[in-house]
């Protein structure tokens, strides 16, 4: 069997385990175990494993992940998700649909110390779904802007998925993070101009809700101070070159501690609490990135990827078609496996094509980005869709699925801005100094 018969069967058992259900880690250490020993033999296999899993963990890089997702689980417990969604309600609950909205405009703003869609998802759904059904929203559109909402986990820095992308492609994660910024924000204001059409034109979605007077609208808005300041310590200091992105993890972990201290919530129960969420979760995106790791060694060695990116490269298309084809395969790829370990997969052989056609690979990843966050709400697999109906079983998995795909639409929007204007996602790293 030829090398590249081998990397095309291991991909294809890949996909069939994990449409089994087979734990993703799984699903793609054997194939790459198996397919390495059959080209190769017991030595490069031992050699690869050595190389491709045990050196990379103990790589410098991979400490921004706990880091930053220690920040984001140290303010999860202090409460201060609950006052955010609070102080958006108060400034947007009186306009038609203005909870939905509101849920949007918490997500974004938590999404700044989250660093992950899950956790936006969960944290976030609790408290707006509870709040939109007892005001007769419709379930479609309140499941669905709690979904759409939590997929700024993962695009408005600190972003865990971006941080991954830049260890892939060993691209700047400083300016990674702050490429994600400007179309995270557009992106949260098309969300909420997409439900403010809606229920212009579907009055039934939501009611009106009651006005609030501006003092305790401005009386609220010190309940975001926390966040802001720390986003302004973390990524302000990465953009004016005070120190790197490993750096900034550990401040923006510590600072978190300091605010919950601040808040009086922090206890010794909630301090091991967040530790073990932030091992539990930091070793379920190693176990992807160092497996996908083996993955790609064996797809390498196979010259899959050289075969799949010459193939594409000599079809007679222009760039826009080409572009378009790739964003096609993450759209259906993120239907029918986990998002991230479709990003790890595929890696080394689109990033050769980008580069060919001159894409910046910085820009990319915030496409590439918005690309996983469609995975997060798409049918069947839709994880953020699980999350809400595992957190609310109230929402229904249905209604949540029909509310999800209104908000696809200004994610495919926000794609095709960056595809027209590239400066959407590259002018802020630009203006980095140092």
């Amino acid at each position: 069997m030829s090398a590249e018969m081998v990397g095309i069967l291991a991909l294809v058992v890949m996909l069939v385990l994990m449409m089994l259900r087979v734990p993703i880690v799984i699903s793609m250490m054997l194939p790459a175990v198996i397919g390495i020993f059959y080209l190769r033999d017991w030595t490069v296999l031992a050699t690869s494993v050595e190389s491709n899993i045990w050196t990379h963990s103990f790589s410098y890089s991979l400490s921004v992940i706990p880091m930053f997702l220690w920040m984001g689980e140290m303010l999860t417990f202090t409460g201060i998700s609950s006052e955010l969604y609070s102080t958006f309600q108060k400034w947007l609950g009186r306009f038609k649909g203005g909870l939905s909205m509101a849920t949007i405009g918490a997500s974004a703003v938590f999404a700044a110390a989250s660093g992950s869609s899950i956790a936006n998802t969960a944290t976030i759904g609790q408290m707006a779904a509870k709040e939109m059904m007892n005001n007769k929203y419709d379930n479609s559109l309140a499941g669905g802007s709690i979904v759409a909402g939590g997929t700024l986990g993962i695009l408005i820095p600190p972003s865990s998925f971006l941080i991954v992308y830049g260890m892939l492609t060993e691209e700047s994660i400083g300016n990674l993070l702050l490429a994600a910024i400007i179309p995270g924000v557009l992106l949260a204001l098309l969300f909420i101009l997409t439900i403010y059409i809606a229920v212009l034109s579907k009055s039934e979605l939501a009611p009106k809700g009651e006005k609030v007077s501006w003092k305790e609208r401005i009386i609220s808005l010190k309940s975001t101070m926390w966040i802001l300041v720390l986003f302004i310590i973390v990524i302000g200091g990465m953009f004016i070159g005070l120190f790197g992105p490993t750096e900034a993890a550990g401040i923006g972990a510590m600072c978190s501690t300091i605010i919950a201290a601040a808040k009086r919530k922090l206890t010794w129960s909630i301090f091991t609490e967040t530790i073990l969420r932030t091992v539990r979760n930091s070793g379920f995106i190693y176990a992807i990135l160092l497996s996908g790791f083996l993955f790609s060694y064996l797809l390498a060695i196979s010259k899959v990827p050289i075969a799949a990116s010459s193939f594409l490269l000599g079809l007679d298309i222009s760039p826009l078609a080409m572009f378009t084809l790739i964003v096609i395969m993450y759209i259906l790829l993120g239907m029918v496996m986990d998002s991230l370990a479709a990003v790890v997969i595929t890696v080394p052989f689109v990033i050769p094509i980008m580069s060919s056609l001159g894409h910046d690979l910085v820009w990319f990843g915030i496409v590439l980005c918005i690309l996983v966050e469609m995975a997060l709400i798409s049918p069947p697999y839709g994880m953020n869709i699980m999350v809400l109906n595992g957190t609310v079983p109230e929402l229904k998995i249905g209604k949540i699925y029909k509310g999800a795909t209104l908000f696809l639409l200004p994610m495919l929007v926000i794609i095709v801005l960056l595809y027209m204007f590239p400066e959407i996602a590259l002018w802020l790293p630009s203006q980095m100094i140092g």
